[in-house]
């Protein structure tokens, strides 16, 4: 069937919206309540308003044949917006719930194509098992993003260097790892001398990915000095680690191409 639900332009608050018929709504869904507590209940329960979320037409119901009873009695139908249609589906929590909601979805998505058929039962049940496939494939990403972050918690420490951390990821080059940080404006070299590297943070890495430790060196016979080591904070770790995965960093020429890591490392003071 092309229309599983039947639905109806309808005048509420001067506004021609599509609206359900709550009834057909109710027999959808399988509501094991009486349809008229039903429905007072869920307008009573998530605060819909009348003649806004819906409209109430009454209609006289003949009496059955052969009734004791020959009055006709006045039948109470509610003309109900989508997005309550939507939401009454939504609070039932079943597979009849779901499949009324991406029907209603799908009809106002084609209210502007007035030449296209609403969708099949097929094509819903086919909506549903792509949306199932989706929501699949986010807690996946979701499930491999934790992964990431907890080998980086147990492979970070506090107070290690670039390249201590950087001995750890399988197959880094991890005596050139300064210099690709000096390539990406981290790190400079203090010293004058060419051949004498003496490692500082730059500005703009500066409390940002790296900060640094200060030791007083006092050789024997001579004046003391400040030496200082660049030390990784945690975001720096999680950058470093970032373009290890991505195969950015010096690698070595034997590397076998496993992004593997070693939490066996000895900080030094």
């Amino acid at each position: 069937m092309s229309n599983l639900i039947n639905i109806e332009t309808k005048n509420i608050n001067d506004s021609l919206i599509q609206t359900v018929n709550a009834r057909d709504l109710h027999a959808f869904l399988e509501i094991g309540k009486d349809f008229s507590n039903w429905i007072k209940n869920r307008i009573r329960q998530y605060g819909f308003v009348e003649n806004q979320d819906y409209i109430i037409v009454e209609n006289l119901r003949s009496p059955k044949r052969a009734s004791a009873n020959s009055r006709q009695q006045v039948l109470k139908e509610y003309a109900i917006s989508l997005n309550m249609a939507k939401e009454l589906s939504m609070v039932e929590r079943n597979e009849k719930g779901k499949q009324a909601r991406q029907y209603f979805i799908e009809c106002e998505r084609r209210v502007l194509q007035p030449q296209t058929l609403l969708p099949t039962a097929k094509e819903l049940a086919l909506m549903v098992v792509r949306a199932e496939e989706e929501k699949e494939k986010l807690l996946l990403e979701n499930k491999s993003l934790s992964t990431e972050n907890d080998c980086l918690k147990n492979l970070f420490k506090e107070g290690m260097t670039p390249t201590q951390f950087s001995k750890m990821l399988n197959g880094v080059n991890s005596q050139q790892i300064n210099h690709y940080l000096a390539a990406k404006n981290w790190l400079y070299n203090e010293s004058k001398s060419g051949n004498n590297l003496r490692w500082r943070v730059a500005a703009t890495a500066r409390d940002k990915y790296l900060t640094e430790k200060q030791n007083e060196i006092s050789p024997h016979g001579a004046n003391s000095f400040i030496s200082y080591r660049p030390v990784l904070l945690r975001k720096g770790a999680q950058r470093l680690y970032d373009q290890y995965l991505a195969d950015k960093l010096p690698m070595k020429k034997n590397w076998n191409g496993l992004h593997t890591h070693d939490k066996t490392i000895q900080i030094v003071a």
